[in-house]
């Protein structure tokens, strides 16, 4: 029921990831120019007063001229901080910077923290209701039961804005969605099926709320605390709990389970035992949704009665209720109408878009991060969290409801339109490249880390381990251990550790290695001594032995430098030059740039290749391919003499019949925006380019790295393509998280 993924890490890379470079997970970028003093003059003094007079007239333009209908507040007093408890509001800090993130991460919603230092409900309703004016909408998130509950009505009745509670409606949500499908592949009517729910805190109540109105019938639900059954006439229960309160003769959860069909936990770890599923009606269905541990694992569930269906919090067990699912997309949907609040249409319109979804074939990018053609069945009733589909499927549902019953002030008049401008707000490299890290958890490869003395390499490498992507396959002298240890890891001699000063292995290398430069000029001595002394010699020679699956290195030695000592154990690929591509991703546009990092004068055949290369590797990363062959000159103007290779590369790309765009020769501007590629109607791209083709290493070398110093995007790489085993060789500068991604990407088979 968590946005939690069950990814393990240490608390050193976890207080890293929050304070290295600008602390914390978020900050304010203007979206209007403001380098000039006319820019500042009208964003501020005197040009501010137009809008500010046009909203004083009109209060509806303030989604016109301000950033209010793409902006949520994410607010908590951290009475009830993940399954930590009362922390405070201060500590909630990391947690509602993290929700604010995935709004962005999700469906492109603008959001801000916000934590307020009061425990009085009253003080807490009157703090956030003096904000409507500021936002959009509102995530209330972590505040403990029953307080949360007064909190949300009451504002959701002062407030003309969306007010939703996460903790309580986003799990509703999901296990609804789930809770549908499950009965479509057993044969059985929501109006049916004998509910007993487990918990009775916010989660659990709007579950039960929630899943009535969808049509389980109020008699056939029974809902439990750690006392035991709530039944009618029980006194020591809340009015939100009594009103769920069952007539019925049962007081314990064993008894409340003989023959039930669904059993919805909320409550705590092991709070369902083997003996008690075995007592539930044929094909029950479980959600065990108790955070970081169920109520029940699966695994014991489904030997208690094979024919269960088994949902839970967690991302390492199929069908996984994540609220990350959910809260970004309904609030995607309301801001897009203006709803003046979130009702139970729009969030059962909501669940059923989620499990339509989960109905659906999914498409291959899910299917290969996953390892096997999922589809719907007991193991996939709800869909990825990242799949892309999201986007598109539940915020139309969700606005759609909203126009439906009355809630939307500005109604979207033609939906397919509106469908495109969702897919068109994320970027597809982000769910690619999330999906990547889950593929690798399902396939996990050996990555051999050559730098392995490295802080930050280590630091990768612990990640690497403790997430479940891999084994991590260290080169280092003995005191790599001690190194680990620093870092907090509790077992280090759990890490395999390759010392050349005592491999076994170090013959066979030194036969292998010696076989293949004797006739370039070395001795079997000088071979020796690069086996021992040289990492990257060492690594490469234990790759291609079979030690590991992929390599990775580049921290301590220049990327030419590394290339080189690669090159002396590795060759390229037959029929292949290898070369480099720079990734720049932001939130809603990827663009690949090649060869950023071997060929210094390609030829035409060679940049032809390039492209090809680079439109697998696009596509793999769920983009259509345009490519742009760049050039000083904008087809023959001015002409020049360095010029012949990319237009003799669009020739062989002429000749080759490539099922993708491209043209040249061409300036950036031209290539990316698309008021200058309008001056030439004959061009063959029929958008900005995504792939970008440099004439030679000096342009493309020093392009890649002055976006990486003074771009505004993410960069991943550069990737090295083209070699017959897998190596990548990382910046100097690069941090344990591009490290790790760059081993994913690789071991994944997205970079090759």
């Amino acid at each position: 029921m968590s946005d939690e993924a069950s990814v393990q890490f240490s608390e050193r890379e976890a207080l890293l990831f929050h304070s290295e470079g600008r602390p914390g997970k978020i900050e304010i970028i203007a979206s209007k120019p403001m380098a000039t003093q006319r820019d500042l003059a009208l964003a501020y003094s005197p040009g501010v007063a137009v809008p500010v007079q046009a909203i004083a007239d009109d209060p509806a333009m303030a989604y016109d001229y301000t950033a209010k209908g793409n902006l949520v507040a994410v607010i908590s007093n951290g009475t009830a901080i993940l399954g930590m408890g009362n922390l405070g509001a201060l500590a909630s800090k990391p947690v509602m910077e993290g929700k604010a993130v995935l709004f962005k991460r999700f469906a492109d919603v603008d959001s801000i923290d916000i934590e307020l230092k009061t425990e009085d409900v009253n003080r807490f309703i009157d703090a956030v209701e003096l904000m409507e004016p500021t936002f959009g909408g509102i995530n209330l998130e972590d505040i403990k039961a029953p307080e949360c509950f007064i909190i949300e009505q009451t504002l959701r009745e002062r407030m003309n804005i969306p007010v939703f509670h996460d903790d309580q409606h986003g799990t509703a949500i999901i296990a609804s969605a789930g809770l549908i499908n499950a009965c479509l592949l057993t044969g059985r009517r929501l109006s049916d099926v004998k509910l007993v729910v487990n918990g009775a805190g916010a989660a659990a109540i709007a579950c039960t709320e929630l899943m009535k109105a969808m049509g389980v019938r109020h008699d056939n639900v029974i809902m439990c605390d750690k006392t035991g059954v709530i039944y009618q006439g029980r006194d020591d229960v809340n009015q939100w709990q009594s009103a769920h309160a069952a007539n019925t003769t049962k007081r314990t959860l064993t008894e409340a389970l003989e023959g039930a069909d669904v059993f919805l936990g909320l409550s705590a770890a092991g709070a369902l035992k083997p003996e008690m599923v075995e007592h539930m009606a044929p094909s029950p269905i479980i959600f065990a949704m108790a955070n970081p541990e169920p109520e029940i694992r699966p695994e014991l569930a489904k030997a208690a009665r094979p024919d269960a269906i088994v949902a839970t919090g967690r991302s390492d067990y199929p069908n996984q209720v994540n609220n990350v699912i959910c809260f970004p997309f309904i609030f995607r949907g309301a801001l897009d109408v203006r709803a003046t609040g979130i009702n139970d249409a729009m969030k059962i319109a909501a669940a059923n878009a989620i499990a339509e979804l989960a109905r659906q074939r999914v498409p291959e990018e899910v299917a290969v991060a996953y390892g096997v053609q999922h589809s719907f069945g007991p193991e996939y009733i709800i869909p990825s969290p990242f799949d892309p589909r999201l986007m598109e499927l539940v915020p139309s549902a969700v606005a759609k409801a909203a126009m439906d019953s009355g809630v939307a002030i500005k109604p979207i008049l033609d939906m397919d339109a509106y469908r495109q401008t969702l897919r068109a707000r994320l970027n597809p490299t982000t769910s690619v490249l999330s999906l990547a890290y889950e593929g690798a958890r399902a396939r996990p490869k050996r990555v051999l880390f050559a730098e392995g003395e490295e802080e930050v390499v280590l630091r990768a490498a612990i990640s690497f381990k403790e997430g479940g992507y891999g084994t991590p396959v260290l080169v280092g002298r003995d005191d790599v251990y001690d190194r680990l240890k620093a870092l907090g890891v509790a077992n280090p001699q759990e890490y395999e550790v390759h010392n050349s000063r005592h491999s076994p292995l170090v013959p066979k290398m030194v036969d292998f290695v010696y076989s293949r430069l004797q006739r370039r000029g070395y001795l079997r001595r000088d071979v020796e001594r690069m086996i021992n002394q040289d990492r990257n010699v060492f690594g490469a020679a234990l790759l291609q032995l079979g030690e590991a699956d992929v390599m990775i290195t580049g921290i301590t030695r220049t990327w030419a430098e590394s290339m080189r000592q690669v090159k002396r154990v590795i060759d390229p690929e037959a029929g292949r030059t290898p070369f480099g591509i720079h990734v720049l991703v932001g939130q809603s546009h990827t663009v690949f740039i090649a060869d950023t990092t071997v060929n210094e004068r390609p030829t035409g055949e060679q940049l032809a290749d390039f492209a090809e290369q680079t439109a697998q590797v696009a596509r793999r990363m769920g983009h259509e391919p345009r490519v742009a062959m760049l050039s000083y000159s904008t087809f023959g103007n001015p002409k020049g003499a360095w010029v012949d290779n990319i237009r003799e590369a669009v020739s062989v790309l002429d000749g080759r019949n490539v099922g993708f765009e491209y043209e040249g020769e061409m300036p950036p501007d031209v290539a990316l925006n698309p008021r200058q590629l309008a001056n030439y109607p004959f061009a063959r791209l029929s958008g900005p380019a995504n792939i970008l083709i440099m004439p030679g290493l000096q342009s493309a070398h020093i392009s890649a790295k002055l976006l990486r110093e003074l771009g505004g995007d993410s960069v991943i790489g550069p990737m090295l393509i083209g070699m017959e085993k897998p190596v990548q060789i990382a910046p100097m500068t690069s941090t344990a998280s591009e490290l790790v991604t760059l081993a994913v990407l690789a071991a994944g088979g997205i970079a090759r």
